[in-house]
């Protein structure tokens, strides 16, 4: 039923009733509501499988743009600890010299 007549069905499970009552011939009220429980139950989890692909997918792209920024940024972190270590030897070394 989902595969021939999908575009009649949505979210919501009463008009999902209502399509199932004028697509189908069953007659039985229980197996209806659990048809239509099913039918609002698997589009709706379609619905965020999808999303939660395009929203993984542009973090992705958002965490691949970061990345090559924040190597850059750690780059000249390295540079710049290395100046501060490389002065703070020299006035190491200018106080001992001063001891002399």
């Amino acid at each position: 039923v989902l595969k021939d007549h999908k575009s009649k069905f949505g979210v919501n499970f009463a008009e999902n009733k209502q399509a199932l009552n004028s697509i189908s011939t069953i007659t039985s009220k229980m197996l209806k509501n659990e048809l239509a429980g099913y039918i609002t139950k698997f589009i709706k989890n379609e619905l965020r499988n999808e999303t939660e692909k395009t929203e993984l997918v542009e973090n992705e792209e958002d965490s691949s743009g970061d990345t090559e920024s924040s190597k850059d940024e750690s780059k000249s972190e390295v540079v710049a600890e290395e100046s501060s270590k490389d002065e703070s030897k020299s006035k190491v070394m200018d106080s001992s010299t001063a001891e002399l």
